[in-house]
């Protein structure tokens, strides 16, 4: 079946569907990992957004129900050069064509991929719809142009859970799989603030020996406090940090009173409430490959990433210092208070996809805490 991905712009790619048919609209991005589609379709932070994966074989090694990082797909469309329906893996269980038409989400696929992406890296990332219904191109323009900017939109409330919920289920094991962790052997109470979180952070919080209370993202500070939590987790999600006005307010009321350590959304927002600002990027980064520095120990960890905002430095003045830097076009990758332990890192250390060089910062969260209940 004939698909079309028209962008906000005018550009223009034919291919063809794979997935759900219909019509499908968001902000265009490309994410530069080899491997791990299936951990980036359920990843929340992707919701509002049609994700293009630059590598050019999609679909080989199939869907298996162990490698989800959410309770569903909340991504808009995906878009691949070349989709491959016969699959191969141990685990697999079904193939990415049956799991997009089981969860709805339109695919396209034949297109010129790594022109697509020289465009958004030349141009932005810009709105676009696909579409196997519409085959009017002038029309598929129009309502491209027509859809919300990302910057503005409020998309965590969407993604968050609805009620506080215990986790206890620990990493991965070749021969068991999931475990699940006596909370009697966990040291330290976690409460982790829920804007799109991926299983595999709590996964390795609890290894870290953290016994971990999720709650929805607009859960009141002080029924937090009253947990009498050792620390504040605050997680990743999608969209634009600023609307969430209610939730920057809520982490303040945790600064001078709990550590705090945030990824992705939770380090933009930890920023904001700390008096910062933040910009969106050009196009962003997505991706599992990106150098990173850690300024407290010059070393270089190559990260996952996912984000199209960032921290503006200069805004937070002398509150926070750079924890961390992105090497590729020097953004800020992590911040920590100058004072307090509080900080958090844009990228993602729990690495579902990615190298596991960042998941240190688990035990560096442990090591405030333990400080903190020793002072």
């Amino acid at each position: 079946m004939k698909a079309i991905l028209a962008l906000a712009d005018g550009r223009i790619f034919v291919g063809k569907s794979f997935g759900a048919p219909g019509e499908a609209s968001g902000e265009v991005v490309f994410n530069t990992a080899m491997t791990g589609y299936q951990e980036v379709l359920t990843d929340p932070s992707y919701r509002g957004q049609m994700v293009t994966m630059t590598y050019t074989q999609m679909g080989n090694t199939g869907i298996n129900p162990e490698d989800i990082e959410s309770r569903g797909l909340f991504l808009s469309g995906f878009i691949v050069k070349e989709y491959l329906e016969c699959y191969s893996n141990w685990r697999a269980t079904m193939s990415l064509d049956s799991y997009l038409k089981e969860n709805g989400v339109v695919g396209i696929q034949g297109i010129d991929t790594r022109a697509l992406t020289r465009h958004l890296r030349d141009k932005g990332a810009q709105n676009g719809i696909i579409s196997t219904t519409d085959l009017d191109t002038a029309s598929l323009v129009a309502k491209a142009r027509a859809l919300p900017s990302m910057a503005g939109l409020d998309l965590a409330s969407g993604v968050s859970c609805d009620k506080p919920y215990h986790w206890t289920e620990g990493g991965w094991d070749l021969e068991s799989g999931y475990p699940q962790v006596d909370p009697s052997t966990l040291k330290y109470k976690v409460v982790a603030y829920d804007f799109g979180i991926k299983y595999n952070i709590l996964r390795c919080l609890v290894d870290a020996g953290c016994d971990v209370t999720v709650v929805p993202a607009t859960f009141p500070a002080a029924e937090a406090l009253a947990m009498n939590p050792d620390g504040i987790f605050l997680s990743n999600g999608p969209g634009d940090p600023e609307p969430l006005t209610e939730v920057i307010e809520n982490i303040r009321q945790f600064v001078g009173k709990k550590p705090i350590f945030g990824i992705c959304l939770g380090h933009q927002l930890l920023g904001l409430a700390l008096g910062g600002k933040t910009v969106k990027l050009p196009f962003g980064n997505h991706g599992s490959n990106l150098p990173v520095m850690d300024m407290s120990t010059g070393k270089v960890e190559i990260t996952s990433q996912n984000h199209g905002f960032a921290v503006d430095l200069d805004s937070l003045g002398s509150v926070a210092c750079l924890g961390h830097e992105n090497l590729n076009d020097k953004t800020v990758e992590g911040i920590r208070h100058c004072e307090l332990p509080i900080f958090s890192v844009q990228h993602h250390p729990e690495a579902s996809p990615g190298p596991h060089d960042s998941q240190y910062l688990f035990g560096r969260f442990v090591e405030l805490m333990e400080r903190h209940k020793a002072a």
